[in-house]
């Protein structure tokens, strides 16, 4: 029987994000599980929205487990890190033997030593079986991808929504393109690479340009085409949006990508960020009759985002917003203190604002209304089933107002309800919801509220790519569609 061997090493690095991605945060786990091995793999991703599930679900094969681990986005991943994970993989590849390699990858992974690291991944990889073995990998819609990681693979496959609901519906698009690699050989492939960046909030499918874009993907004349259309707050060469196209001849693969490239091109002028100052969003909100989700885009977790910056907040409370809910809030130090103080009590705590080039503590008289020790179940269509471990938790009152914050001591993103219930905070009985998130909450929380609002308080993921002191963009790649191109 063919014999598979599977692992997944994910993580999405924000350059700019001012805090390095270590071994210890893919041992721990968070939003998403801890490094797992061996065939304990088949047990923990069984049922999760993650595309090593969708990959083991749909194989038919002989799998070898080997290793998966990711950690929450953040800066560089250190080199340790890299090489240790990596080097575990490899071990278990050549231990294992098998007809073909399956890699769970994100595409948007940076090094200090290796600013194309799902590259080297695969070179390393490609060192360990040979140029000929079939190597499927699947990754993110959000990847930084290269000539040499699309030479290295055999075939790719890459998320098609945003927000990320498809994750193991993409790792069984992978089985199925691997098994016809198997049958047939490699397919033809076609690659290229767009010349314009797209910010993170212009990219969702849930509304025009990205839904009808990624529409016509689905439905191109190949045996499989995909596009990632690339992770901004990286300084790197290769970032930006680029297409992977396959068929049964180099004409057909070829026509595929053009096609597609014609298409993100032709939709450049509708990439809108959306941005609204913190008082435009709130003001907005409260004029609206129901529900209101404000997103604290460029303070995104899942994006590199420090979690804890206090500008939204600070605009919520300077305009004495009757009721509304923050979360998560990153700040360890008050989810602790909270926890020492007890539920009722009434403790003064500064507030998030640790990075403090982005924002400085909100000093703030709480009520502790609830406390959480960190463990609980994810629901939603994004993080789906996911068992989540998040440390001390609180919520927290700021007396005097309407305003409730809910703290945690692991980053992150709030992509998921549970994580203001578990709280004891009905998001839907709420009049404002602010959410550390960028685009995934949309996939849970729009069942409460279509209005929704991207508020521009200042964090780690930059929004508006022409503030973002990039250094190392390749020739001829523009920061938005109207920029001229960078020489």
């Amino acid at each position: 029987m063919t014999r598979i061997a599977v692992a997944g090493f994910q993580h999405e690095t924000n350059t700019f994000a001012p805090f390095p991605t270590t071994l210890r945060q893919f041992q721990t786990g968070g939003a998403w599980p801890a490094l797992t091995r061996g065939d304990a793999i088949r047990d923990v991703f069984a049922d999760l929205n993650i595309p090593v599930s969708g990959f083991l679900r749909a194989c038919r094969h002989d799998i070898a487990p080997i290793l998966w681990a990711g950690a929450e986005p953040g800066g560089y991943v250190e080199q340790a890190a890299f090489d240790t994970i990596t080097a575990e993989i490899t071990k278990g590849i050549a231990k294992a033997a098998p007809d073909a390699v399956y890699l769970d990858l994100h595409g948007a992974m940076v090094t200090r030593d290796h600013p194309d690291a799902e590259a080297e991944i695969l070179r390393r990889v490609r060192d360990t079986v040979g140029p000929d073995l079939p190597i499927a990998v699947s990754l993110d819609l959000h990847g930084n991808l290269s000539r040499a990681f699309f030479d290295l693979a055999t075939i790719v496959t890459i998320y098609r929504t945003y927000p990320h609901v498809d994750m193991a519906d993409t790792g069984a698009r992978a089985a199925a393109l691997l098994d016809h690699a198997l049958q047939h050989g490699a397919p033809a492939k076609a690659f290229r690479q767009g010349d314009f960046l797209i910010p993170i909030t212009a990219q969702s499918t849930e509304f025009a340009p990205g839904r009808d874009l990624y529409a016509h993907v689905a439905q191109a004349d190949a045996v499989s085409a995909d596009m990632a259309l690339g992770f901004p707050p990286a300084d790197i060469p290769d970032l930006g949006p680029s297409i992977f196209a396959y068929g049964t001849s180099q004409a057909q693969a070829d026509a595929a990508a053009d096609a597609i490239l014609a298409d993100l091109r032709r939709a450049a002028p509708d990439f809108d960020p959306r941005l609204l100052a913190p008082e435009a969003a709130i003001a907005q909100a409260r004029a609206h009759p129901g529900p209101t989700i404000i997103a604290d885009v460029q303070d995104n977790p899942g994006a590199g985002g420090t979690g804890d910056t206090t500008g939204l907040l600070r605009a919520l409370n300077a305009g004495a917003v009757p009721d509304a809910i923050l979360g998560l809030l990153y700040d360890p130090d008050s989810a602790r203190a909270a926890h020492a103080a007890g539920l009722g009590a009434t403790p003064t705590l500064p507030l998030g604002g640790a990075f403090d080039q982005f924002s400085a503590p909100l000093e703030a008289h709480v009520t502790v209304e609830a406390l959480h020790d960190g463990p609980f179940l994810l629901t939603g269509p994004f993080y789906s089933n996911t068992h989540a471990d998040l440390g001390p938790m609180a919520r927290l009152h700021l007396v005097g107002t309407g305003i409730r914050v809910a703290v945690a001591s692991r980053r992150a993103q709030n992509a998921d309800q549970q994580m203001f219930r578990i709280l004891g905070l009905d998001p839907s009985s709420h009049a404002i919801i602010c959410v550390k998130s960028a685009i995934h909450f949309m996939a849970d929380y729009k069942r409460i509220s279509d209005h929704i609002l991207f508020a521009e308080s200042p964090g780690a993921n930059p929004c508006n790519l022409g503030a973002i002191p990039y250094q190392n963009l390749r020739p001829g790649l523009r920061t938005g569609p109207e920029v001229a191109p960078k020489t």
